[in-house]
């Protein structure tokens, strides 16, 4: 009966949350860009002027409200707990990776979801190479692969990236000289909904993704270590709930919020091979990881110092693959992005090898 009221509560969280994202598009938000961890992270870097792509440089609110609406709900269940201190700097490494990934598919496991619910067929390629990325992981999984246990901290150490989201806000609202936005018309970075509207979203879907643990990698693994679908089945949920909000409102706007096929999507490409490469490093990475890029700011919320330095890594890749010249666009992937990516599986192999084998070698 509990395992059931659970699998309900999940289904019901990922059912707001894909109407919630559905709404935030015709608020202001890009095309199936309601959300997306990876796109709003780049975006809050190019802010920040960590890189100098013009065209998506915005301090997303909907960021800010994940970790906030995680914290304030781990806190008041209390269930906060500051910890960390498992690999820091191979965590670093995995976020960073990860980024080139989700930046080659453009977009985090979370959009890929969105984007098949606006009939993108290009996030099908997607998402096999995200099943097959975290298939991989799972063979490391098996055999004891681990980055260690992690330690109790000062409660501060758990609380300084929440306090970073308040003074991101405080920036977004005051907007001094020093952070950048994109200009009207410029691009996916000045196309968003009003600033309260965007952090109520955000507080609500992380305060709903603390409390069902929402996590695609972690409900795919789940389903192959397990047959466990419940956390799977929130993702579905999302799924089906943006699906049916979209269906609704291209029937006012023909092909707008649903256009089914590959060519002419909104921020994506059609390189199948590569759209499906890059997701195979996001899923095999975060596998490596313990969760999705919603689920490393969720567990930051809760205190998890781990998952802080993973959101780090996530924003130096953003601001790395901009600068570089790695991340893709609507004309496809570059060949410096291609070059970046087969790295990135090289390193998260070696990455997992020598946390699964060497230590059964004593190292």
């Amino acid at each position: 009966m509990e395992l059931k009221r659970e699998k309900t509560g999940i289904i019901l969280a990922g059912m707001v949350i894909g109407v919630i994202a559905a709404v935030l598009v015709v608020l202001g938000n890009p095309l199936n860009m309601g959300f997306c961890i990876a796109c709003f992270l780049r975006d809050t870097a190019g802010a920040l002027g960590l890189h100098g792509a013009a065209n998506v440089q915005y301090i997303r609110p909907e960021i800010i409200g994940l970790v906030l609406g995680s914290f304030l709900l781990a806190t008041a269940r209390k269930e906060f707990g500051s910890k960390g201190g498992s690999a820091p700097v191979t965590r670093f490494v995995l976020g960073f990776f990860v980024m080139i990934g989700c930046l080659m598919f453009l977009g985090c496991p979370f959009r890929m979801i969105l984007r098949l619910a606006g009939g993108d067929l290009n996030a099908v390629f997607g998402l096999v190479g995200f099943v097959c990325g975290i298939l991989v992981g799972v063979f490391f999984l098996t055999r004891g692969y681990s980055l260690k246990r992690t330690y109790q901290l000062p409660a501060l150490e758990g609380r300084i990236l929440p306090i970073v989201q308040v003074v991101l806000l405080v920036l977004l609202i005051a907007a001094p000289a020093f952070i950048h936005f994109t200009e009207a018309g410029g691009g996916p970075g000045a196309q968003h909904a009003a600033i309260a509207v965007s952090l109520v979203a955000g507080l609500v879907v992380g305060a709903l993704a603390q409390r069902t643990r929402l996590c695609m990698v972690g409900g795919i693994r789940d389903v192959v270590l397990f047959r466990e679908w419940k956390l799977l089945a929130g993702f579905v949920a999302i799924f089906a709930s943006a699906l049916v909000c979209n269906l609704i409102l291209t029937g006012a706007t023909p092909n707008v919020y649903f256009k089914l096929g590959m060519a002419g999507q909104a921020v994506a490409h059609t390189d199948g091979l590569w759209n499906a490469l890059g997701m195979l490093l996001v899923g095999f990475g975060c596998v490596l990881l313990g969760g999705c890029p919603l689920r490393q700011l969720v567990l930051a919320g809760e205190g998890n110092t781990d998952s802080a330095i993973t959101v780090i890594g996530l924003v130096a890749g953003a601001a790395f693959a901009h600068n570089f010249g790695l991340a893709s666009s609507g004309e496809g992937p570059t060949a410096n992005g291609k070059i970046a990516v087969l790295i990135g599986i090289a390193v998260v192999a070696i990455i997992a090898c020598c946390n699964t084998f060497g230590k059964k070698r004593g190292e």
